[in-house]
């Protein structure tokens, strides 16, 4: 996990027979900016050198504050540091945990229906309708597939929501889903012990048994055994860290959200500037009488690892956890 103070980018052109390369490139540095400046150019010239020798390499790097061209860290405001525990402000304005070895994943809740569900439905809808039309009705063949082909329209994507909810309900909601999920996981795994939170639009759990490695094997199978957000996943193998928002979204308050004054991206000279101050200012008003997530209990009796438990008391106060407030 690396999380710099300081950015800058390079440009570098060659041209050779009527042939131009352009390789941009960024650099970071906790030091200075000219330090940033200086490893800016070092990696340019090492990305023209691999051009030159004919290897197929990005010829610039996508401007993200997160998971963007592997290998090129975290590009966020540094808040506070806690141990190996880095607090951000991400692009949009929430501060995020970032920790380099303590065990968080995110599990959202799946609201809509995939594609392959809604044309099933839908094809069952149309053939169900045309068949009673032709039937109870007697219309011709022609008529019944055109109504019941107005009818799959109409109702397909209805059909496939109400069998989901209603399975979902029998199943104890999917909050229910997620808890028994859960359960499953750590009586499969008796080492473990896993603390539940929900949050705006599903669930996050917490490790406290051990530290991790993101990277690791068992990392990755937890991920899949648990269900976890797909694209969180692929965030922590690109970054190699695990990250937790721990204040709310801005548009959950009725809040625009914070924006960068060029390009998105986080450079150091942005800290003093005006708007962003009285951004941060009254966001931090707006977000005291919420929650970013609620504790709702813990699975599995492993034992509690110091380092883990350290994050997790951060954590549980930055995000009022267990708090009685709204989830935002």
């Amino acid at each position: 996990m690396i999380i710099p103070q300081h950015w800058a980018e390079a440009r570098l052109q060659h041209r050779e027979r009527g042939r131009q390369i352009t390789i941009r490139r960024f650099g970071w540095s906790d030091d200075s900016l000219d330090a940033a400046q200086a490893h800016a150019e070092t990696r340019a010239r090492e990305a023209m050198a691999r051009a030159l020798a004919g290897e197929t390499l990005p010829r610039r790097e996508r401007r993200a504050a997160y998971n963007g061209s592997e290998g090129v860290p975290i590009r966020e405001e540094i808040v506070e540091r806690d141990g190996e525990t880095v607090i951000t402000r991400n692009g949009y304005g929430a501060l995020c945990l970032n920790t380099p070895n303590v065990f968080f994943a995110d599990i959202d809740f799946d609201e809509k229906p995939g594609c392959r569900a809604v044309l099933i439905a839908t094809l069952l809808v149309g053939v169900a309708v045309a068949v009673a039309m032709r039937v109870a009705l007697d219309l011709s063949l022609v008529r019944a597939i055109v109504i019941g082909v107005a009818a799959a329209v109409l109702l397909g994507y209805g059909a496939v929501g109400a069998w989901r909810r209603a399975i979902s309900a029998l199943q104890g909601g999917q909050e229910g889903r997620v808890r028994k999920r859960v359960a499953r996981f750590v009586a499969q795994n008796p080492s473990w012990r896993l603390r539940l939170y929900r949050t705006p639009a599903g669930m996050r759990l917490l490790a406290l048994h051990r530290t991790f490695d993101p990277r690791e094997a068992e990392v990755t199978r937890a991920f899949d055994d648990l269900g976890v957000d797909p694209t969180y996943a692929r965030m922590c193998r690109n970054q190699n860290c695990f990250r937790a928002r721990v204040t709310p979204k801005p548009w959950r308050l009725g809040m625009p959200r914070l924006h960068s004054p060029y390009s998105a991206v986080w450079q150091s000279a942005h800290r003093d500037l005006p708007g962003r101050r009285e951004w941060i200012e009254t966001y931090g008003r707006e977000s005291e009488g919420y929650a970013a997530c609620r504790y709702l209990e813990t699975f599995g009796a492993g034992a509690v690892d110091a380092a883990a438990d350290h994050v997790r008391e951060l954590h549980d106060l930055m995000c009022s956890a267990e708090r009685e407030l709204p989830l935002a």
